[in-house]
């Protein structure tokens, strides 16, 4: 298996691919569509083993949308975007439970680490209504789907696992489906807060920064598990990769026939970089320094797409 650092299906499939030579994978569909000069969706469908085997990711769908100029994002900007998140959510979300099934929104994530906080972040601002249709129903309109959320806490601060938090509440208040939001990580400094994905595979909570814990999925919880991740840290490793990638670019601007490094620039540095950070400690997990402002526009974004969706 690669070492693919980064949680994001379609990284995966491009590192594969680049690694193989190869301009397709079998077992793996692929679309790509451009909604804007800021937004494109990259669709990745793994529909059989052997994709899934190829780019270690379950069988189902990936839907990535990367938003540019985030950091400058303006309300007209920011609703754009969480309209086209929302649009493939709601497909998602149509393809495996009715339009008035329960749904238990949770958020993962540590709320004192900035990085780690956009679920329990989203989770304040979803639109729950299952408490007014169980005691007010009189002023809740026909047809409003029961929504219950709740933001779990991570086990260094609640010595449970989240897997075993969520189980208890599915057993109890028997929602349909979950949709689970996380922080993911990325193998792309570009995307840090600024690419949503969603798939209905579930999600394996710090798979991302090789602390896994149990996955949630159908297969664990018993229903339906859509994941909403957004990437907002990278390896240092990755980090020192992207910045060789571009220095080695400017110099190739200046001296295109140096062999050395055109061969150097078509190489994946990021294992012999890892290997030289590792051993000394300094192969850390990093995040920009505009990551509080990024991660409220971000919230914004699956916030408002997740409540227009339901």
């Amino acid at each position: 298996m690669y070492n693919f650092r980064t949680d994001m299906a379609d990284e995966r499939r491009d590192i594969y691919q680049k690694a193989n030579n190869l301009n397709s994978i079998l077992g793996i569909e692929t679309e790509e569509k451009i909604i804007d000069n800021n937004i494109k969706t990259n669709i990745v469908k793994i529909t059989d083993a052997q994709g899934e085997q190829a780019i270690g990711k379950p069988i189902g769908t990936y839907v990535t949308i990367d938003i540019k100029n985030l950091k400058l994002a303006t309300d007209d900007d920011i609703n754009k975007a969480s309209e086209v998140v929302k649009d493939e959510l709601q497909k998602i979300i149509n393809t495996h439970c009715n339009s008035t099934d329960e749904i238990l929104v949770v958020g993962l994530g540590n709320q004192f680490v900035t990085p780690d906080s956009l679920g329990p972040k989203v989770v304040s601002e979803i639109d729950v209504t299952k408490h007014f249709i169980k005691y007010t129903p009189q002023y809740v309109a026909e047809g409003t789907r029961s929504v219950c959320a709740i933001a779990p806490g991570v086990l260094g601060t609640t010595g449970i696992e989240t897997s075993e938090i969520i189980k208890g509440i599915v057993d109890n208040v028997k929602p349909k489906m979950l949709i689970v939001i996380d922080s993911l990580a990325s193998k792309s400094i570009e995307r840090i807060s600024s690419t949503v994905q969603i798939s209905d595979t579930g999600i394996v909570p710090g798979g991302g920064v090789g602390n896994a814990r149990e996955e949630l999925s159908e297969n664990t919880i018993g229903i339906p598990v859509i994941a909403i991740g957004v990437p907002m840290v990278v390896e240092s490793a990755v980090l020192v990769n992207d910045c060789l990638d571009l220095f080695i670019g400017k110099l190739q601007n200046e001296a295109k026939s140096n062999n050395y490094l055109n061969d150097l620039k078509e190489h994946d540095n990021y294992e012999e970089i890892k290997e030289s950070l590792n051993p000394s400690g300094y192969n850390m997990i990093v995040t920009p320094k505009e990551i509080d402002d990024l991660i409220e526009n971000m919230k914004d974004v699956v916030a408002k797409a997740i409540n227009f969706a339901v």
